[in-house]
């Protein structure tokens, strides 16, 4: 340990740094975590491969000027283009001995000593962690993840050197090539290196390979301030937590003899992935002596560079003119046909990947996450986000945390569930129904409806039994806290991952104007205040006018859907009488289950039909308003796509739950629809048997529709294009990049689809769920499905989207925030109009047994049936019967003062129904609220980590460039000064 201080001591004296023998003293060693290796061994490699670095930079450019198959830039324009920066490309070619000294600084010490901080920082409050042992099968795999598997896949240009960053396709009938040939022109201008070559299935199709050299990759991670590594991270702790080190010691040791948690992935099976623990600061060009670069073609992951071609091929010009630019509006005017990033090789390998390991990243993530075997395992979030970037790695981790939350809902939902089946036969109301064998109810139909028994109704009444029994109030209450407890934890877990991911001082790069939005409004100009350049501007009263016939637009298409769930009433009416006089005689026993189960499978029919028009005229008012970014247009389209289904998919179950059977009127003054057909009223048993099927069966069909349009249709239009490349050819090899054009693009809208299907689905689980407590059972089978199955559709079925960046999941948080409120409005709503729970309750304390004092053993709801139905007199009908028959509701019989009148215990139900909904509101959002403030959006050791890591980074930066500058003037001959300026 002396000799190791003393190392320390001399090398901060080479440096010109002074520090005392206390402060030597206070340093310890500290040994990094497992994750943390990749960093170290790239700072270790660093020295040991420096002259191989340098030959590597050196080499740069030769290689940005190497010979394609294309026609290359001349000389001339070359030299031309590498004019422009040639103070910034001198900046390139620094001193490889300061960069030397500067990595040997970083990893000179065998237990991996930290010479990052103040000298004055007390080093013994470093967490210290354990390194593993790593077997030689782990770092097989992770040798792989170079460019051997980049080799073997073929996605290299034909000199087998240059890889594949990203492809264009055209056809060679296009006739538009003069607009190509500018376009790929300005491309070579801008630096990137193109190669061609022709399709081997179809001889007119025409493959573009693009290829961002070296010198290209730095300028523009440079302009977009794109973060890269430059030092290992080091933790801090306080001594609290250093006190509980024994205790967590001794945690560990007793975990060791439980068994594993079969969830749990195999951490060896995935190689560690680089910079997932080093700090990380914004590239320069003339600060690269900052950052590790062991190997520059992989410095920059495949994601990074893919982002960085295509940030450039949205940014070329094709013709002269302000809006003639960018690859999006030469795929709409047919010059390309297709531009994607190139999958990594194939998916699957006819070698086992336990003895062989994976053939690339594809491969892995298929095997150990995509495959339907792996549906009970965690999901490889890191490997996703790799693979297919932030964006689409938040929208797995959002959607693997909704999954993971649906487990308790589930779980309450099917004990109120079974606590319904176990309490059935112990059911006051539904025995009385089913005994009732001389209650007769009056017609509910005018024609060919006769009186039926109220024991006929007896199934009926003990299956709502099971939906609308004394855990309803509990379940919804717990289902409008646990909506918020889900929300809050989620914003926990997305300030996690962005921290791992980087993400936590990443903001979306400053965008662009959207070229629709440039060639409108290029003749109306003002100054950007960020940016301080001129730019389009659209005037207030425009924008204010668009906005308006877009809202126009949307209240015709609401409008238009009530007017579907409108006709689907009227069709109700028309045919309860045709079932109730139907021959067969199971039908008209069960006209009413037959009318409600013929009006949901055409509901959801006309629903399906809708759809399809909504998203054309989504897109079409979302392009009259001509938003200024793509984030705005993604934004209002996402929000009017979610209306327009919300609305189509929920305005019927709003109807059954609110409007159903409220305003029939009574026997002998029925309410009727055109003064034809008379109003549809709720079976003897409630309406909520109505509700449920209603909801039942749209959840379930919609989610075998989505299911089978998001992966079966992919199947089968893939199986022909691989059927016909078969056809076409025997045994000629398709390269990968054939192989991805053949492969599905993602949707253009990208993940809107994914996010409205789970949103919408969110909805059903929360909104109605005191109606229907399977909901969130449902709801869990459908995501574990649907969780494989996008895997699935990424890795096999789809072309390999943009890894775009994102650090939160967008407008769709505050549309979830949106549903969790109204999801306790309607909640109310539902147990006090549509569920019998105030009337029992009215009953049961103000008009039953029970009302003047305990029941002392005795059942408080005796008699409630027969207290709920109303009397009528037969004779008033003109059916030549005479008597009495039964109706629900709380009116006068036909022997009082004033008859068919409502009574005193209506008013009090009423009165009861609107309290409920007051308080129970009012305690559900005052639990909500308390909620969301105990629960920090960031957790508290996160947040100290992350404060103490922005004063980390400042500390190293300063001080590796008071080195780089003291290594400067060291060369240039000048006096060094050996203090702290």
């Amino acid at each position: 340990m002396v000799h190791h201080s003393g190392s320390i001591q001399s090398f901060k004296q080479q440096k010109g740094i002074n520090i005392s023998k206390s402060e030597i003293a206070k340093e310890t060693s500290l040994k990094p975590s497992r994750r943390s290796l990749p960093c170290l061994a790239q700072s270790f490699a660093y020295s040991k491969n420096l002259s191989q670095s340098t030959s590597l930079f050196q080499s740069t450019e030769s290689e940005s000027q190497a010979p394609t198959s294309v026609t290359s830039v001349s000389a001339d324009k070359a030299e031309q283009v590498n004019t422009e920066e040639d103070k910034k490309d001198s900046v390139l070619k620094c001193s490889f001995a300061d960069l030397g000294d500067f990595c040997l600084a970083l990893g000179k010490d065998k237990d991996y000593m930290d010479e990052s901080e103040h000298a004055n920082y007390d080093r013994s409050r470093l967490i210290k962690d354990s390194v593993p042992k790593d077997s030689s099968e782990s770092k097989t795999r992770l040798s792989k993840n170079d460019m051997n598997y980049i080799a073997s896949s073929g996605l290299l240009f034909k000199d087998g050197k240059k890889r594949i960053d990203y492809i264009l396709v055209y056809r060679k009938s296009n006739i538009q090539y003069d607009k190509r040939n500018t376009f790929e022109k300005n491309l070579r201008t801008e630096g990137l290196m193109l190669e061609k070559e022709p399709a081997v299935a179809n001889p007119d199709i025409m493959f573009i390979k693009i290829h961002i050299p070296w010198d290209t990759l730095c300028k523009y991670a440079e302009r977009l301030n794109i973060r890269m590594p430059f030092r290992k991270k080091s933790y801090y702790t306080d001594r609290r937590s250093k006190s509980m080190g024994s205790v967590q010691h001794y945690f560990k040791r007793i975990k060791k003899w439980m068994a594993q948690n079969p969830m749990v992935l195999d951490k060896t099976a995935f190689p560690d992935l680089e910079n997932s623990d080093c700090y990380t600061g914004p590239f320069s060009r003339a600060r690269i002596h900052h950052f590790i670069i062991n190997n520059k073609d992989t410095f920059f992951s495949n994601a990074t560079r893919s982002r960085i071609v295509y940030h450039m091929l949205q940014h070329t010009k094709y013709e002269h003119g302000i809006s003639k630019v960018g690859i999006c509006k030469l795929i709409n005017n047919g010059s390309y046909i297709a531009a994607f990033p190139p999958h990594e090789g194939a998916y699957k390998s006819s070698l086992p990947i336990k003895t062989y390991g994976p053939q690339n990243n594809r491969h892995l993530l298929y095997e150990r996450w995509a495959r339907w075997g792996m549906w009970y395992k965690h999901q490889p979030l890191d490997l996703i986000r790799l693979y297919f970037g932030e964006k689409i790695g938040l929208y797995f981790a959002w959607l693997g945390w909704y999954t993971g939350m649906l487990i308790p809902a589930a779980l309450v939902g099917l004990c109120v569930f079974f606590y319904g089946i176990l309490t059935m036969n112990a059911s006051q109301v539904s025995n009385e129904i089913c005994k009732a064998t001389e209650v007769f109810m009056c017609p509910r139909c005018d024609k060919n409806c006769s009186l039926q028994r109220l024991n006929d109704s007896c199934i009926y009444a003990k299956v709502s039994y099971l939906f609308d029994n004394g855990g309803t109030v509990f379940f919804a209450i717990f289902m409008a806290i646990w909506a918020t407890v889900f929300l809050e934890f989620w914003k926990r877990r997305r300030s996690t991952l962005t921290y791992t991911w980087d993400l936590i001082e990443w903001e979306e790069e400053e965008e662009t104007v959207r070229p629709q939005f440039e060639a409108k409004y290029y003749k109306m100009e003002r100054v950007n205040p960020i940016s301080g350049k001129p730019e389009p501007h659209q005037p207030f009263s425009d924008k204010v006018t668009r906005l308006l016939v877009s809202m126009s637009g949307i209240f015709f298409m609401i409008s238009l859907v009530i007017t579907a769930v409108f006709a689907v009433v009227v069709y109700r009416l028309v045919v309860m009488e045709r079932f109730a006089s139907f021959k067969w005689n199971f039908i008209k026993q069960h006209w009413q289950f037959a009318t409600s189960a013929a009006a949901v499978c055409i509901n959801f029919v006309i629903i399906m039909l809708l759809n399809l028009a909504y998203e054309k005229i989504a897109y079409f008012l979302t392009n009259l308003e001509y938003p200024r970014t793509e984030s705005e247009w993604e934004n209002s389209f996402a929000l009017k796509m979610f209306l327009f289904q919300f609305v189509n998919l929920n305005s019927s179950i709003f109807y059954i739950a609110f409007f159903l059977g409220r305003f029939v009127g009574h026997p002998g003054h029925y309410n009727k629809l055109f003064n034809r057909w008379r109003l549809e009223e709720c079976h003897p048993s409630g309406c909520l048997i109505d509700l449920c099927l209603q909801m039942g069966v749209i959840m379930f069909l919609k989610q075998i529709w989505n299911n089978f349009m998001e992966l079966g249709y992919p199947l089968i239009q893939n199986w022909w294009s691989r059927h016909k490349i078969k056809q076409e050819i025997q045994n000629a090899s398709i390269p990968q990049w054939e192989n991805d054009w053949n492969l599905q693009p993602m949707n253009i809208h990208g993940l809107m689809d994914e996010y409205l299907e789970m949103v919408l689905q969110f909805g059903f689980t929360t909104i109605f769920v005191a109606a229907f407590p399977l909901a969130p059972l449902l709801a869990l089978l459908n995501n574990i499905i649907e969780l494989r199955l996008d895997a699935y559709k990424f890795v096999t079925q789809w072309r390999r989207p943009l890894p775009a960046r994102a650090t939160n999941i967008g407008i769709w948080y505050g549309i979830l925030e949106g549903i969790g409120i109204l999801a306790v409005i309607t909640n109310a709503f539902v147990i006090a109009i549509t569920s019998d729970y105030i009337p029992r309750f009215v009953y049961e304390y103000k008009y039953g047994p029970c009302a003047n004092h305990l029941g002392d053993g005795e059942n408080c709801l005796k008699g409630y049936v027969n207290n709920s139905l109303s009397f009528f007199d037969l004779s008033e009908l003109g059916m030549g019967k005479t008597g009495y028959c039964r109706y629900r509701d709380y009116r006068g019989p036909p022997w009082s003062s004033k008859p068919y009148e409502f009574t005193l215990q209506y008013w009090h139900i009423l009165a009861a129904r609107l309290a409920f909904i007051i308080v129970f509101e009012h305690l559900v959002f005052g639990i909500k609220s308390i909620i969301a403030y105990l629960i920090p959006d960031v957790p508290k050791h996160l947040y100290d980590r992350i404060r103490r890591e922005k004063y980390l980074v400042q500390e190293m930066m300063y001080e590796a460039e008071l080195e780089h500058l003291q290594q400067e003037r060291r060369k240039s001959g000048h006096p060094i000064h050996h203090e702290w300026p």
